[in-house]
């Protein structure tokens, strides 16, 4: 605990929400990677199941992954605005 009370009175304040925003910034990427991989996979069954819907399931697949990046990049954008 006396580390930190050193870091922070030595002005290591903005370093710790610079980390606070990277590791926020790095946990949006992983996020949406594990989501997009969940589409696509749940996708890659619904289609195995039911080959005939496959041009349906793929749209909506794009559609549902490009909201997941979306929100992802948005939420990497607001965590290193925060570190500036």
């Amino acid at each position: 605990m006396e580390i930190l009370s050193t870091i922070l009175q030595a002005g290591g304040e903005s370093l710790i929400h610079k980390g606070l925003a990277g590791m926020g910034a790095g946990l949006a990427a992983i996020g949406a990677g594990i989501g997009v991989g969940r589409i696509g996979g749940t996708a890659l069954e619904a289609i195995a199941r039911q080959p005939e819907a496959s041009g349906d399931l793929r749209a909506n697949m794009i559609v549902a992954a490009a909201l997941v990046e979306g929100v992802a990049l948005f939420a990497v954008i607001v965590c290193l605005l925060v570190a500036l």
